[in-house]
């Protein structure tokens, strides 16, 4: 992970950044990029342009949540795009109605609509990468969040500095150079930089759950342990996230392009390396809100007596001779 250290001159080493990860995106190519706005996407727009990125694309979502802020968002974007002489795509969608009728959360919806609105442009401009500014303090809440609903290493590995995310039919490639880099660190550069970004007051309500591990559960865990907790959950998460990679690799399918998962060969692997090929497959299939119990409903499949199952949003996968597929 890269490091955004201050030193005494007050400058920023990108050391880590132009040694690690970033070389292996090398700054001539076209890149999507996420900005809402916000600090944290201001920062990583500011040090990519600055690293000599001139080719990118800002992609800014409007989630019609917040009224006249939300347009006063996307103005800003517009602007901060003008300013660093970057393209611009912007996109939209009423996220509350969306979440009422398809009967999810806010946050689900407004993240499946971002991540489709993503994959819609990369498409479009024919450039399957976009840069996100997820940082440290990200991963360190979404770690605990998972790890509090029960999830597994590959919940636990949530966040990863370079994933791949199918959505429809775009294979995206996500990557977040600032996951090793802490919110007071990035405050830091803003400062320094004179940096200008659009404060979200949603932030500081207590209703969404990221909110309240944020200014409730996390401060609350560290005063009772007496001690900070942040940087012993991300060496946890990296370590979850390194293994989880080279689980993936184990758990590749050589019939990839088969719709059908063969039941033969899933009954002669492990458990674990089971739930892979299944999590791994039913991604391939475009199957929405893929969790533990869906995951197992699939392997119950494997039981001669039980030859269909219910998958979320009304879809089926069924075994029929010595195949499981869905419908």
């Amino acid at each position: 992970m890269i490091t955004l250290n201050v030193g005494c001159s007050g400058t920023v080493n990108w050391i880590q950044a132009k040694t690690n990860l970033l070389p292996r995106f090398p700054s001539g190519a076209r890149y999507l990029i996420g900005v809402s706005g916000g600090r944290d996407s201001v920062v990583l727009l500011d040090a990519l342009v600055d690293l000599d990125y001139r080719k990118l694309i800002v992609c800014h979502f409007d989630h019609q949540l917040r009224g006249r802020s939300s347009r006063a968002d996307a103005r800003f974007v517009e602007k901060l795009a003008a300013k660093y002489d970057v393209d611009l795509e912007i996109g939209s969608a009423d996220v509350r109605a969306v979440a009422n009728h398809r009967k999810m959360s806010i946050e689900t919806a407004a993240r499946e609509a971002r991540y489709s609105f993503f994959a819609k442009m990369a498409k479009q401009r024919r450039c399957q990468t976009i840069f996100l500014a997820h940082h440290a303090d990200d991963l360190v809440e979404t770690f605990l969040i998972n790890l509090f609903r029960g999830a597994g290493l590959t919940g636990l590995a949530a966040m990863r500095e370079v994933s791949m995310r199918r959505i429809e039919d775009v294979d995206l490639t996500i990557v977040r150079p600032l996951l090793g880099v802490w919110r007071d660190e990035i405050d830091r550069y803003v400062r320094q930089h004179r940096l200008k970004f659009r404060e979200d007051a949603s932030n500081k309500n207590l209703a969404p759950l990221r909110n309240r591990f944020r200014r409730r559960v996390i401060p609350y865990l560290e005063k009772t342990l007496g001690r900070k907790i942040r940087p012993s959950i991300l060496r946890a998460a990296t370590i979850a996230a390194e293994e989880e990679a080279w689980i993936d690799s184990m758990a590749k399918r050589p019939d990839a392009k088969n719709q059908a998962l063969s039941v033969e060969k899933l009954r002669s692997l492990p458990t674990a390396l089971q739930r892979r090929f299944i999590i791994t497959w039913l991604r391939e299939q475009n199957i929405a809100d893929i969790g533990f119990d869906v995951i197992e409903r699939v392997r119950s499949l494997l039981d001669p007596k039980i030859a269909k199952i219910n998958l979320p949003r009304d879809r089926h996968a069924r075994r029929r001779g010595g195949r499981i597929f869905v419908e």
